[in-house]
């Protein structure tokens, strides 16, 4: 494996000028380079802020709170529980769950245990699921019971020692009985699941609860998190982020976001992004411990109304979403009725945002959105905007703190200011590599020490970082990626398929969606049937919106799929036009 470290400056503007331009429009009170070490591991940060934020709010979810005292007791019990099941240091342990309260002390117990986490799309079908746990070599799952069914179904495919079934209402006492009761009913219409040997949450912490968790020496080059992504290839793999790199970006994104912040002890960030998603993860789950600030769990934000009435009901003051959730929010009648005085900052990533959603946004909030750029394996954030913008900028902002960024050409020089090129991004917050895929690894680094994020940007002469296109070929819908090998796998097991191609195409609500390009062996082949197909296969986000039959695909000499061809050749007749190329 290899780790991403940076030669970070000093505070000294006119020596870097010429190579980091950046540096001159940081904000006053924002340094130039952060103290990499200087907040330990993620768990030396979560034990601080039980520590020094005790009795305050630290996570809501529906209507229920709890404190950094009692989510700190709840994950010394899940440490301790994984402790008494002969779960060792660096064992890796999957969290399948959405933004429900037990999220967090599994989180922070598992981490406290030593072990390293492996996020899961609850969403994932079996196939999805086996493929993410088999190469992970989790032998431990958290489930929420809704998904059950799921894991069922993957069983005989999976190793598996322990599973533990978390209910959406577990650590909410009384107002969780009531949420049980609710989502059960909810939930007559999926399968019913059958794990045999599977323990409950509630069983997990009264056992945990019993012995206090042993000691770990958990270090900063201990793997955190595989977190899973297709990167530049679209081959699905786990990119290894150490404590350094995750606990690097959080003092990175402190050192952006807390001059603006001030040391207010009330904030409330609306988490409505899941926190298995990398974005979600470190801006809120981390970022929020770090800063003493409350979570407002948001377990179901494709429930716009329902939101909206959660939002009507809190004082919130930091929101954080993608283009795909803002569009929805501020597009829905009752917005108007939540209270957005309190609100100091609306963040958003994981997709570009529509200048459009921006505008409407602010109408209707009075809240500009502020964008920031990142990817998984940059754990995630990169480049940020400053938190005091008036109006939506329309780029990425700025690179973060003792980070560098390189635009390049295809050779892997650097272009001029200006120019367009391959974005590269050098800094602390760097993935060490790909889980067990040192060829995968050595495709995405150069020689000096960057990133090839795949990305093609433009680094303008201020240093603002403005994203053009990308050089990969993956789909990027309501900020997850989607990646067109995948779906082409699916597609062609289909007995009646002989070829399919499958690109991104622009759309107002989700960015992109999946379009599919299909040869069909049997005449007989209609578009539902593929569809349904893929929805035995593949997550929801991932089936292909658009289904086209066709007599053949453009390719090359040696018969590679030229989807690039494709999508301008589609985009033209649709009178969008080509995409730029740089």
């Amino acid at each position: 494996m290899m780790n991403g470290t940076t030669a970070a400056p000093a505070n000294n503007v006119n020596s870097a000028s010429e190579t980091r331009p950046w540096l001159k429009a940081y904000p006053a009170q924002v340094p130039h380079t952060i103290d990499e070490g200087r907040l330990g591991t993620l768990v030396d940060i979560f034990q601080a802020s039980v520590r020094d934020f005790a009795d305050r709010p630290a996570a809501e979810s529906f209507g229920k709170r709890l404190t950094y005292r009692e989510i700190g007791d709840a994950a010394a019990a899940v440490a301790s529980w994984l402790q008494s099941q002969g779960c060792k240091k660096g064992d890796r342990v999957a969290i399948m769950l959405p933004n429900v309260m037990a999220y967090l002390p599994i989180l922070f117990g598992a981490l406290r245990a030593g072990m390293t986490i492996v996020n899961v799309n609850p969403l994932y079908t079996p196939r999805e699921l086996t493929q993410q746990l088999n190469d992970s070599g989790a032998r431990t799952l958290f489930v929420l019971e809704n998904f059950g069914a799921t894991v069922e179904d993957a069983l005989q495919n999976l190793t598996l020692d322990r599973i533990v079934v978390v209910a959406p209402g577990d650590l909410l006492g009384m107002k969780g009985a009531l949420v049980n009761l609710v989502s059960r009913r909810v939930k007559k219409a999926v399968r019913p699941f059958t794990l045999t040997g599977s323990f409950t949450f509630t069983a997990v912490l009264a056992t945990g609860r019993r012995t206090p968790p042993q000691p770990v020496a958990v270090t900063r080059d201990d793997v955190a998190f595989l977190q899973y992504t297709g990167g530049t290839t679209g081959i699905p793999k786990g990119a290894v982020l150490l404590h350094r790199n995750v606990a690097a970006n959080v003092a990175q994104c402190e050192a952006w976001m807390r001059p603006f912040l001030g040391e207010r002890a009330d904030h409330v960030m609306v988490t409505a992004l899941p926190l298995y998603h990398i974005f979600a993860l470190t801006v809120c789950a981390l970022l929020m411990t770090r800063l003493g600030a409350c979570q407002l769990l948001i377990a179901n934000p494709r429930d716009v109304p329902g939101f909206i009435k959660t939002l009507r009901q809190c004082q919130f003051s930091l929101m954080s979403g993608v283009n795909t959730l803002y569009n929805a929010l501020a597009s829905h009648a009752d917005i108007r009725r939540v209270d957005f005085s309190k609100v100091v900052l609306c963040v958003s990533g994981g997709m570009a945002t529509q200048e459009a959603v921006a505008r409407r946004w602010k109408e209707v909030t009075g809240r500009p959105i502020i964008e920031g750029y990142g990817l998984s394996e940059t754990s995630p954030v990169a480049c940020a905007n400053p938190l005091d913008l008036a109006e939506f900028s329309g780029t990425v902002g700025y690179p973060l703190p003792s980070t560098d960024i390189s635009i390049r050409n295809a050779d892997g020089s650097p272009v001029p200011t200006g120019e367009k090129g391959e974005l590269c991004i050098r800094g602390p917050q760097v993935m060490a590599g790909y889980w067990h895929r040192p060829d995968e690894t050595a495709k995405v680094m150069t020689p000096d020490g960057f990133f090839r994020t795949g990305d093609i940007a433009i680094l303008r002469p201020d240093g603002q970082v403005e994203i053009v296109d990308r050089l990969k070929d993956m789909v990027l819908v309501s900020g997850f990626n989607v990646y067109p090998n995948e779906v082409e796998d699916v597609l062609v097991r289909h007995p009646k398929v002989m070829e399919a191609a499958v690109i991104g195409l622009p759309d107002g609500q989700s960015g992109e969606i999946v379009a599919a390009y299909v040869v069909p062996r049997d005449g007989t082949l209609t578009a539902g049937e593929l569809r349904e197909f893929c929805r035995a296969n593949l997550t929801g986000y991932k089936i292909p919106r658009r289904i086209e039959f066709r007599d053949s695909l453009p390719k090359t000499n040696v018969g590679k799929v030229l989807r690039r061809a494709l999508r301008d050749e589609v985009l033209a007749q649709e009178g969008q036009g080509t995409l730029s190329h740089p």
